[in-house]
C-alpha cells in the first residue's frame, strides 16, 4: 500500500470489501467502484490495485482464494451490449478499449484474458479462473446487469460485470456454473457455481466435506458434532466486546418473572398500610347532559350495579373527611372557565387542623355521597344555561322567488366536463404500436433539465436502438409542452 496514492483508511472508508478466511479457503466479496466520472477515477484505480495486490499475496501464501461480487469491469467486448456505443462515444478502437486500466488489470489477473501488448509486470502471472465463462466460453448475451431506467432487461441489453473467480489450485472443483437471469428483484442477477462432491487433490479424490471441515468429516462421514472449540480465531464471539454476552436465543428462552403475592402483602403490612375492602360502583363520575335536562332536581343516586370487591392499600388520614354541603335551590351564575376546578375545590375533603394541606383519602373518591355532590353541581350548571329559543321569523323578511325571476339552472354534468378539461389528467399520446406512451422527466444537466416528454412504453430491444415495425421500443418522442391532448 505504500506505493498507492491513497492510504488504506481512504480505500476502506466505503466498506466495499469483505474478506472471510476459513481453514480451507479465503472468500472475498467485493463491490468495486463504477466508472461514473473522472472525479472518482483515482479512487477506483486505487481500489482495484489494492484488490489485485491482496489477491496475489494470498495466492503466494498458498491460500485457496475465491473472488466474487460486482467488479464493475467488462472483461471483453462480448460481455457488453454497449461495446459499439462506447467506442463511438469515446472515439476509441477495440484495442484501445481493452487497454483501459481496469480492463487491463482484470485480464492480467485471469487465465485466458486478452492483454494488448506486453504485461505490466512479467513476474505476475495469471492466477485466477473465470468459472462461469469457462463453462460457456462462446456464449453471447450472458449479461448480469441491465439499466432498469430504460427497461433494458426484457430485451437483454446489458453487461456482464458480476463474477465468480477462483485460484488455479481449485479450478476443477466445480461441476456447473451459470447466471440466473430470470430471478428478479434487482438490476443485477445472481451468478452461481456448484462444487463437486469429490474433488481431486494431489492425484487422489477427496470428499469436499473433508476439505472444508477437516477433522469433523472423514470420507464424507461426520465423526463428531460441532462445539465452541471449533470457532475460528477471528470469530466475532471471541472479540472482547462480544464475549459472554447474551445471544438471540436467550431473548426467546427466558421467562418473565412475576411478582409473588405473598411478598407484596408482607411489604404492605411492614409499611403500616391497611387494606380496606369497599364495594365499587361501576358508574361515570358526571351524568350525561340528557339526564340533567330531563330531571334537573333529581339528585337520587343511581341503582348500583354488581359490586366488586376492590382491595386498596391506603393510609387513613388523621381526621375523617367532611362531606361538602350544597345549598339546594340556589343557582349560581354560569362560569366559562375552571368548571371542573370548582368541583374539585368544593368536593375536596379537608381536615380540621390544617385546611388545604391534608391529603384526601383515596376512599373518598369511591363513596356515593361524593359522587352525588358532583351530580348536583352538574345539574345546577345545566339549569343555569338554558337552551336559546329560536328567533321568530317575521313575514316581512320572507322573500318569495317566482320561477320567472330565476336566472338559469346549472347543469352539473356540463360543469364537471368543463372542469375536467382544465384540471383533469391529460391523456398521453399513442406510439407507433397504437399504445399509450409513458411520461419521463429529463434529469440530465443542460437546457432541457426538468422538462418532461413522452416515449414508447415498450422495452428497449437487443440492439439498444429504437426500432420500427418490431415488438421493441419504437422511435416515438414528444415533448409534453408540444402535446395538446384531451384531458380525462
Amino acid at each position: 500500500l505504500s506505493n498507492f496514492s491513497l492510504d488504506a483508511a481512504a480505500l476502506d472508508s466505503e466498506g466495499r470489501c469483505v474478506i472471510l478466511e476459513f481453514p480451507a479457503l479465503v472468500l472475498i466479496g467485493v463491490y468495486c467502484p463504477a466508472n461514473r466520472d473522472e472525479s472518482r477515477e483515482e479512487f477506483r484505480i486505487g481500489f482495484l490495485d489494492a484488490l489485485d495486490a491482496r489477491v496475489r499475496n494470498l495466492v503466494a501464501m498458498g491460500k485457496r482464494v475465491f473472488l466474487t461480487g460486482d467488479l464493475n469491469i467488462i472483461r471483453e467486448k462480448m460481455d457488453t451490449a454497449y461495446g459499439d456505443e462506447q467506442l463511438k462515444k469515446h472515439g476509441m478502437t477495440g484495442e484501445e478499449y481493452l487497454s483501459t486500466p481496469a480492463m487491463r488489470m482484470l485480464n492480467q489477473l485471469l487465465v485466458g484474458g486478452r492483454v494488448i501488448g506486453q504485461k505490466d509486470d512479467e513476474e505476475d502471472p495469471a492466477i485466477m479462473w473465470d468459472i462461469c465463462r469457462a463453462f460457456h466460453p462462446n456464449r453471447e448475451g450472458m449479461f448480469t446487469c441491465w439499466d432498469t431506467k430504460k427497461n433494458a432487461r426484457p430485451g437483454n441489453f446489458g453487461s456482464r460485470i458480476d463474477y465468480v473467480l477462483c485460484s488455479l489450485d481449485c479450478y476443477n472443483w466445480f461441476r456447473e456454473s451459470n447466471i440466473q437471469e430470470g430471478l428478479m428483484g434487482s438490476d443485477h442477477c445472481p451468478v452461481y457455481a456448484i462444487l463437486k462432491e469429490k474433488v481431486e487433490i494431489n492425484g487422489s479424490e477427496v470428499d469436499v466435506r473433508d476439505i472444508f471441515s477437516a477433522g469433523m468429516f472423514t470420507g464424507g462421514i461426520r465423526q463428531r458434532e460441532w462445539c465452541t472449540k471449533d470457532l475460528l480465531p477471528l470469530s466475532g464471539r471471541l472479540i472482547p466486546e462480544f464475549d459472554r454476552r447474551q445471544s438471540i436465543r436467550d431473548m426467546f428462552s427466558q421467562r418473565s418473572r412475576q411478582p409473588k403475592i405473598g411478598s407484596c402483602s408482607s411489604e404492605i403490612e411492614a409499611s403500616g398500610l391497611h387494606t380496606i375492602q369497599e364495594p365499587l360502583q361501576e358508574r361515570s363520575i358526571l351524568p350525561s347532559v340528557s339526564d340533567n335536562l330531563e330531571k334537573p332536581n333529581d339528585v337520587a343516586p343511581r341503582p348500583p350495579q354488581t359490586p366488586k370487591e376492590v382491595s386498596l392499600a391506603i393510609s387513613r388520614p388523621n381526621h375523617p373527611p367532611k362531606r361538602p354541603t350544597v345549598a339546594n335551590g340556589i343557582s349560581t351564575p354560569p362560569q366559562k372557565r375552571n368548571k371542573i376546578g370548582e368541583f374539585a375545590k368544593r368536593t375536596m375533603p379537608r381536615g380540621k387542623g390544617q385546611p388545604g394541606k391534608t391529603q384526601s383519602s383515596i376512599i373518598g373518591f369511591f363513596k356515593p355521597e361524593t359522587l352525588n355532590a358532583i351530580d348536583q353541581e352538574a345539574s345546577q350548571l345545566c339549569d343555569s344555561n338554558p337552551e336559546p329559543s329560536a328567533p321568530n321569523a317575521r313575514a316581512a323578511d320572507v322573500v318569495h322567488i317566482t320561477p320567472s325571476e330565476q336566472d338559469y339552472v346549472i347543469d352539473s354534468t356540463a360543469s364537471k366536463e368543463g372542469w375536467s378539461k382544465i384540471l383533469g389528467k391529460r391523456q398521453p399520446p399513442l406510439c407507433e404500436h397504437g399504445e399509450p406512451c409513458i411520461s419521463y422527466l429529463t434529469k440530465k444537466a443542460g437546457l432541457n433539465c426538468g422538462r418532461s416528454f413522452y416515449m414508447c412504453a415498450k422495452p428497449l430491444g437487443p440492439s439498444g436502438q429504437k426500432e420500427k415495425n418490431t415488438e421493441w421500443r419504437c422511435g416515438t418522442f414528444i415533448w409534453s409542452s408540444d402535446w395538446m391532448g384531451n384531458r380525462k
